[in-house]
């Protein structure tokens, strides 16, 4: 399997273990005074402490809808994006887009949820109903 390694900033510490680790669910991995890193989903990510340059008021359109730019995230199974979304519902998430499905009946048929980690670091969760329609075509 081949991984990608994403590395961002974070405002502190403490929250994004609260988030990433705790309330996603990624196991965390090595760390020190300045950065942790997560398995996220089978990734890489490395947190490292700074202010983040993203802005989450960026928006680009797809669909018609306004979605945080740029973003990252994880192709989830569809019952694993479920329970995710059911875990974030019930931890109170303010969702920059709710969970929802989309194309329903079609191909490429898709459930996506947007949210903002606690650095304003905008975030997709997604999961397709036929996982080889991932690309298209």
């Amino acid at each position: 399997m081949t991984s990608f390694h994403y590395a961002f900033l974070v405002r502190d510490l403490a929250t994004t273990r609260a988030f990433y680790r705790d309330l996603i669910g990624c196991r965390e991995g090595r760390s020190s005074a300045t950065w942790v890193d997560f398995d996220f989903f089978g990734h890489q990510i490395s947190a490292h402490l700074g202010e983040p340059s993203l802005s989450p008021s960026a928006l680009g359109e797809v669909d018609g809808t306004a979605v945080p730019m740029p973003h990252f995230g994880a192709i989830l199974d569809w019952d694993r994006f479920e329970a995710l979304a059911d875990t974030l519902r019930a931890a109170g998430t303010d969702f920059v887009l709710p969970p929802q499905v989309r194309f329903r009946g079609q191909a490429g048929e898709q459930a996506t949820m947007f949210l903002l980690d606690p650095s304003g670091n905008a975030l997709e969760f997604k999961a397709f109903r036929d996982p080889a329609q991932v690309f298209g075509a």
